[in-house]
């Protein structure tokens, strides 16, 4: 699926968003969120910022700038921050292709955007991220694999179709294998729940 793409089909649901996704956070991804954010500082990118549910678990010590393809999401999350009452940088950009300067960031993370990008797009996005933030800075990633159990396997095959209508997602993007051929260092890799939800942290090169 192309930017263009995406970017209306969540112009689209963003107003029932988080309704939608509810269950999932409350039950599986918000106790998952803070492993990103623990002992950043500085200069951090939330890629993909979609409605602000990584805002609660910001580190403190950070300055956070938020990216999103869609205007509506990144309206979703304007209003988060400021009920919870956070200062954080929001931005309608592509992830491939952004305007930031070259190591302009201590650090960046993504919960579940590399899910939504299509395979031929996960070398250049980690090639970007790679670009915009600094020699030894992190890059951590949570994002969903089929599991190799075969009851949660068939189960997640069963849900694919409208992960992919709803969400233009998958659980088939293997970006941990895209990690190594970007030029970054694979620092960590481990499931954070069963083996279907994955944390990726990868280095830049210094």
């Amino acid at each position: 699926m192309r930017h263009g793409s995406i970017r209306a089909k969540y112009e689209r649901i963003a107003r029932f968003y988080d309704r939608l996704d509810r269950s999932f956070e409350t039950k599986r991804y918000r106790p998952l969120r803070p492993v990103l954010f623990a002992g950043l500082n500085g200069a951090v990118l939330d890629a993909g910022v979609g409605t602000g549910c990584n805002m609660p678990f910001y580190a403190p010590g950070t300055w956070v700038v938020g990216i999103d393809l869609s205007r509506a999401m990144l309206g979703r999350a304007k209003a988060k921050a400021a009920a919870l009452g956070i200062v954080a940088r929001l931005a309608q950009m592509d992830i491939r292709h952004t305007a930031f300067a070259d190591s302009g960031f201590d650090a960046a993370v993504a919960t579940f955007l590399f899910c939504v990008l299509a395979p031929d797009d996960q070398h250049p996005t980690l090639l970007e991220l790679k670009r915009i933030v600094r020699p030894g800075g992190e890059i951590r990633l949570l994002e969903y694999v089929y599991s190799r159990h075969p009851v949660r396997r068939f189960v997640q095959w069963l849900w694919s179709p409208w992960v992919r209508f709803a969400y233009g997602a998958g659980f088939d993007r293997e970006t941990a294998r895209h990690v190594s051929e970007a030029g970054l260092i694979m620092i960590e890799e481990r499931f954070l729940f069963r083996d279907m939800i994955k944390l990726i942290v990868a280095r830049v090169p210094v």
